[in-house]
């Protein structure tokens, strides 16, 4: 438990873990780049130091638009600011220690490999007080990111946020409870168009129980067909996660969310001509990263229905979240109120078991198509709220069991 209590002690003393950092960043949001052109303003930018604004996020505080933001490094990481006390210092003490160089809890070992890797920080040698995380870029390795943040959990704040706080996160969705996650953005590659289709916070805060599976299968969709490969994957790499949750009694984690990625290129392409495009010289980390211009849409309202999903939710609550973290009950999926440990049927229904070889019959939950995993990632970020614990994270565990509700039936219906 001592690394639980070092994360906390930041709750005493914040302030002078990061007191001089400071931000002064140019204003106004970046222009839109044509295919393969690098960002503009590369040369204007002199004092970053070779770094360049993060092309391809798709959710989060943006570089030249919010008072903070992240930055892609010439060696392809990605360097995120610092965020003002008391949130970036507890997100660096988060990352610290879980990849502290010493760390022999299992528990925190194991959840190094659902992490970005931890680099330390950084600092332009102009300006040494501007402090960066630097991190693995998830999506590095890939030619055409397809690219979704989900938040995590029944409520984006955290238990020392002011009313005004709560009261403003609950405006922003008030359906966060209930759902267990929220979509802050994404991009999917068209393969016709050769461009990426993206829509951002809006687009996720639009989305209601009634459209949240056809909302969520966009992401998966590259204009032809569902790319029924990766939300497969993405099923695995979830469970994995949400079985670490289970086994976990010392963080807990608001406002953090799950970083969805997989390869657009056609299967088509072979892995050997994926990895000469990589290592091509002439290729730049910047076309390697954001390779197609984003084409904007606005959101759209669907006309689907998941009452089946949500139709054993029980109508009375058996308890509110305070401080503690006290989860809401729901019947009939697997949901336990506080107290109900017992989650065996529920992992034995949801298991996705991986087809021999790539192959074997098609069934709700196994494809016929040859498994591409290795071209999927699901990593968690974003930890300026983490906190230490003595229980299960019930919040985040509630929004894993709903997204995988959610991917699963997307799954089965396209079988």
């Amino acid at each position: 438990m001592e690394s639980s209590v070092a994360l906390g002690r930041l709750e005493l003393a914040h302030s002078s873990s990061a007191g001089g950092v400071t931000s002064r960043l140019p204003g106004g949001a970046p222009p839109k780049e044509k295919p393969g052109q690098p960002p503009s303003g590369l040369q204007s930018q002199a004092h970053l130091n070779g770094c360049v604004p993060l092309s391809h996020q798709v959710a989060g505080h943006k570089y030249g638009v919010d008072k903070v933001g992240i930055l892609q490094h010439p060696d392809g990481t990605v360097l995120k600011q610092l965020q003002p006390p008391p949130r970036g210092p507890r997100e660096m003490q988060f990352y610290s220690m879980v990849y502290a160089e010493d760390c022999c809890d299992p528990c925190l070992l194991e959840l190094q490999t659902y992490l970005p890797r931890y680099y330390g920080t950084w600092s332009s040698p102009d300006r040494p007080n501007d402090l960066y995380l630097k991190l693995e870029d998830v999506t590095r390795h890939f030619i055409k990111p397809c690219i979704m943040d989900v938040k995590l959990g029944q409520r984006s704040y955290d238990p020392y946020a002011s009313q005004e706080k709560r009261e403003q996160q609950i405006r922003k969705y008030p359906l966060m409870e209930e759902i267990g996650f929220l979509v802050l953005g994404l991009r999917v590659y068209k393969v016709c168009t050769d461009t990426f289709d993206s829509y951002d916070q809006h687009y996720g805060r639009g989305l209601v129980k009634d459209t949240l599976k056809d909302g969520l299968s966009k992401f998966f969709h590259n204009g032809v067909s569902l790319r029924k490969d990766a939300v497969a994957a993405s099923i695995r790499r979830v469970q994995r996660i949400l079985r670490w949750f289970e086994s976990q009694h010392q963080l807990t984690f608001y406002a953090s969310s799950l970083l969805f990625v997989y390869e657009g290129l056609p299967s088509s392409v072979s892995s050997s001509s994926l990895s000469s495009l990589l290592s091509s010289p002439s290729i730049s980390p910047t076309e390697v990263a954001e390779y197609n211009n984003n084409n904007i849409q606005v959101a759209e309202h669907w006309d689907y229905s998941l009452d089946a999903v949500y139709s054993n939710r029980r109508k009375g609550e058996d308890g509110h979240r305070g401080d503690g973290g006290a989860v809401s009950a729901v019947s009939g999926d697997g949901v336990s109120a506080p107290g109900e440990e017992d989650n065996s049927a529920w992992k034995q229904s949801r298991e996705l078991q991986r087809p021999p070889n790539g192959n074997g019959n098609k069934s709700q939950l196994q494809e016929k198509d040859v498994d591409r995993e290795d071209e999927v990632e699901v990593r968690m970020i974003d930890f300026a709220h983490v906190f230490p614990s003595e229980s299960q994270d019930h919040g985040y565990i509630y929004g894993l069991k709903r997204l995988l509700t959610v991917l699963e039936q997307i799954l089965c219906d396209a079988a």
